[in-house]
């Protein structure tokens, strides 16, 4: 695979910032002119880090550009600080995260590497705090998005948050104060539990979902009282708990890679890489 490690100034984010994005590779074999010049479009995975990382964290912990380069798919993955992926306008000058991904990234991405802007072709998946966010994304674009994998982290009812994961509750308060107040929040993108409520009430075409936790990881609560929800409302995703795994990458090492063969990414040559 193609590695680019790349740096742009963001209008979205106020100042300067980095992505990371795998590229299928040239075949052995292949002519060069005939492989670059081609005009194919591939899959798109938008793969979201966890709270602490940033663009590196997939790349350097995780075994992605072996499943990307045996899969043929474009993998891109952003900086978004510890912003839960949404929008903080009264942080410095701005600092739009969630703005970021539709406004600004999707259209480098499509308009500068050969990525396919369709939205059967395009995935999002994150770990943690990704997780999260990918909720967010997929639940509140669900027309972007053919598929969506939520790792170690699932919707949580705000309602309840206090009582079921008090040390989250205490993170959400910063992000209710953003929104500026519950009822903004409650009624903002970022209410992933209401809003996925509202879409499967509505019968809305969802993106095909996975969510996979760890049975020893510390989120594993939330994560069943939500898995129970989602069969209460009748919600069409793959659930998966696995034993032996706690909040770790060998866990999302693990999960990435399931999810993508349950999307169906496949490289058209059976996965050879070569």
């Amino acid at each position: 695979m193609a590695l680019v490690n790349f740096d742009f100034q963001s209008d979205c984010l106020k100042g300067n910032t980095e992505i990371s994005v795998i590229l299928p590779d040239k075949p052995w074999g292949k002519n060069p002119t005939e492989f670059y010049r081609s005009g194919k479009k591939y899959p798109v995975l938008w793969l979201l880090h966890g709270t602490f990382g940033d663009h590196s964290d997939w790349v350097r912990k995780s075994n992605i550009e072996l499943y990307a380069c045996e899969k043929d798919v474009i993998v891109v993955m952003p900086s978004g600080l510890n912003a839960n992926y949404a929008n903080w306008p009264n942080f410095s000058l701005g600092y739009n995260m969630y703005d970021f991904l539709f406004d600004e990234l999707m259209p480098l991405i499509y308009g500068w590497f050969p990525a396919s802007d369709k939205r059967e072709d395009n995935f999002v998946a994150g770990l943690s705090m990704g997780g999260r966010g990918t909720c967010v994304y997929a639940f509140s674009r669900p027309e972007k998005f053919g598929g969506a994998a939520i790792l170690s982290a699932c919707p949580r009812n705000v309602k309840t948050m206090a009582e079921d994961d008090p040390r989250m509750w205490e993170r959400t308060l910063g992000s209710i104060e953003n929104q500026g107040g519950l009822e903004n929040y409650l009624n903002s993108y970022e209410n992933s539990w209401d809003i996925l409520d509202k879409l499967v009430e509505e019968k809305a075409d969802l993106p095909k979902l996975y969510f996979a936790c760890g049975e020893d990881d510390m989120l594993y609560k939330p994560y069943m009282i939500f898995k129970k929800h989602a069969e209460e409302i009748g919600l069409d995703a793959k659930f998966e708990e696995i034993p032996g795994y706690r909040h770790e990458w060998r866990f999302w090492d693990l999960t990435i890679e399931k999810a993508m063969n349950y999307f169906g990414l496949t490289k058209e040559d059976g996965g050879n890489p070569f």
